[in-house]
């Protein structure tokens, strides 16, 4: 018997579409365990995730049978496993606090992912903190001139691995266009929300010089425009005149990892559809 599975799907909003696609699964005995759906007005876009128990039908078949109805809607449309883990390629530098968080949410089972290798620019002493079990560790240092060939290992090590999400935990490299056209819509980034207000080396200590009240972090899936992706998720947190820059980075660190790990998990569990230079984040 079939596991859970997950159809999302987006398409020209019509009338009818919840109706036919609820008849559909209905009349194949599955059995809809959660259901949500967003109607864009500005787009004029339908979109929706249903979680379902297919019971004895095979996945192809009812994989067969939706085919006609996206057509007709013009659905893009996606049916997964909702249990299998995914397999996931991490890529970090020096700090490796989301790394390490990514790692522990796996290892009890928080993240439904499978991490298949870890590539930094650093060797692996940079990272001496975290464990990694037995994920394979790839050292691929980068600079200006041997970017290019670094970039292409990369890719080929995500091939190798079936990698299909790319997650950068604190990568501190910026992507080619080359490279975020290849990962698209499967790379997510994390980074300060200062961005593009305070650019550049040591953003928390340009907050803290300007008196900020709020810190915070977004992920976002990655585009050739910089720190400017589909935002998944962010998070803020209140500070005082008393923090020091030292006490930013700290809970700067915080936010990060925790908004990262909730950002991939909604990943993971096809929780978030594109919708141009946004997302429908469908919580859960």
């Amino acid at each position: 018997m079939a596991g859970p599975l997950v159809l999302t799907l987006s398409c020209p909003d019509r009338p009818g579409i919840t109706a036919r696609v609820s008849s559909l699964l209905f009349e194949r005995g599955g059995n809809v365990l959660e259901a949500q759906q967003f109607n864009d007005c500005e787009s004029d876009r339908f979109f929706m995730r249903v979680e379902f128990d297919p019971g004895a039908v095979p996945r192809e078949e009812i994989r067969a049978a939706i085919a006609p109805l996206a057509g007709e809607f013009e659905m893009q449309w996606k049916l997964a496993l909702r249990d299998r883990p995914r397999r996931v390629l991490i890529m970090v530098s020096k700090f490796d606090h989301c790394l390490a968080d990514l790692l522990y949410r796996w290892r009890i089972g928080e993240l439904p992912m499978e991490p298949v290798a870890i590539v930094s620019n650093h060797p692996r002493t940079a990272i001496h903190h975290t464990d990694i079990g037995d994920v394979p560790f790839h050292h691929l240092p980068v600079a200006r001139e041997t970017k290019p060939e670094q970039e292409a290992q990369v890719r080929a090590i995500a091939e190798e691995c079936d990698a299909e999400l790319v997650v950068l935990a604190r990568y501190m490299q910026i992507l080619s266009d080359e490279q975020a056209a290849f990962f698209s819509g499967r790379c997510i980034n994390i980074h300060h929300s200062f961005l593009p207000g305070f650019k550049g080396a040591k953003p928390y200590h340009q907050a803290h010089a300007r008196g900020v009240k709020m810190i915070g972090a977004t992920a976002h899936y990655v585009t050739h425009d910089l720190d400017e992706g589909p935002i998944i998720h962010q998070d803020v947190e209140p500070i005082t005149h008393a923090d020091t820059p030292g006490e930013l980075v700290r809970k700067g660190r915080d936010i990060e990892r925790r908004v990262l790990a909730e950002a991939v998990r909604l990943h993971l569990e096809e929780r978030v559809l594109l919708n141009g230079s946004r997302t429908v984040v469908f919580g859960g």
